[in-house]
């Protein structure tokens, strides 16, 4: 007599032959999350922001209308917290780059594996911090009675006190981590063979920078670029604290969801930080930089 496979194993033996069916069931209850929790809500957002508020009702009118999007654009206080708020996100993207790459590079060429885990820890460990204990450390560093007004008295100097460029430094410092790591992981996957390959062949130390480990650990910068921008953009609790009167994209958004009670132009303000990132995630990948990821 033949002997029957239990319904179980049938099963198993179906699924084992069709890994693309097995793999597409596993995927479906996150990709089902992703899309109401997240696709859902932006989609809800942009809906939201073409509506507005009854002026004495305080209710949300359904009605559509682009009215937010031209008080957005043609007021200039919001054309300069948008113009304010993209500037701090790319100067801090800027400063973190310049100063994550030595030290990734320190780490993944020169450190040895021991100091390496060592060094990657130290990286890490900033950011087991709560975020607000770190803004608030930098806002008692930079207040006028503070350690750095304190350390350039002797000198003449004092320090920028709170601002645009107290939130610069705050973001620097809050979202570093975030490129050094992306850009360790690059280099440490680049051959030392081809940089010991370009001083076999006569390049100069910043000849070999500019021609081969540069090209090769772009991708990598560019993923740190896009954390580092990405959360600078949206942020608005560090420009609360340490950014005086200044305000960015998120301060709008969140006193008009706040005092102001407008959902609406809140949502058509929001927009505009997703905007800018779908943009910047089309021209990085144009550029071919995220193919190696």
């Amino acid at each position: 007599m033949t002997a029957v496979s239990p319904p179980s194993h049938r099963i198993s033996a179906f699924f084992h032959r069709k890994p693309q069916l097995r793999l597409g069931l596993l995927l479906t209850a996150p990709m089902l999350w992703l899309g109401l929790a997240y696709l859902g809500a932006l989609a809800a957002l942009f809906i939201t922001a073409f509506w507005s508020t009854d002026v004495f009702t305080g209710k949300v009118v359904t009605d559509w209308s682009f009215d937010n999007f031209v008080t957005l654009f043609s007021d200039s206080v919001y054309r300069t917290i948008t113009f304010r708020t993209v500037g701090i996100a790319l100067l801090v993207t800027v400063i973190d780059a310049v100063i994550a790459f030595p030290m990734a590079f320190a780490m993944a060429k020169l450190a040895s594996p021991k100091a390496q885990r060592v060094l990657v820890i130290m990286v890490m460990t900033p950011l087991w911090a709560s975020y607000l204990v770190k803004a608030y450390a930098w806002r008692t560093l930079l207040s006028g009675n503070g350690v750095l007004n304190w350390l350039l008295d002797p000198l003449g100097l004092s320090g920028p006190g709170y601002g645009v460029t107290a939130t610069v430094i705050t973001l620097s410092y809050l979202w570093l981590p975030y490129m050094i790591l992306p850009i360790y992981a690059g280099l440490e996957r680049l051959p030392t063979s081809l940089v010991d390959a370009s001083g076999d062949l006569g390049a100069k130390s910043f000849r070999t920078f500019r021609s081969v480990i540069l090209p090769l650990t772009f991708p990598a910068i560019v993923a740190g670029s896009i954390f580092t921008f990405s959360l600078s953009l949206g942020d608005y609790i560090a420009v609360k604290i340490v950014g005086g009167t200044s305000q960015m994209l998120g301060n709008v958004v969140y006193d008009n969801i706040g005092a102001a009670n407008n959902l609406p132009f809140a949502a058509t303000v929001a927009t505009v930080p997703v905007v800018i990132m779908l943009v910047y995630l089309a021209a990085v990948r144009r550029t071919g930089a995220l193919d190696n990821l």
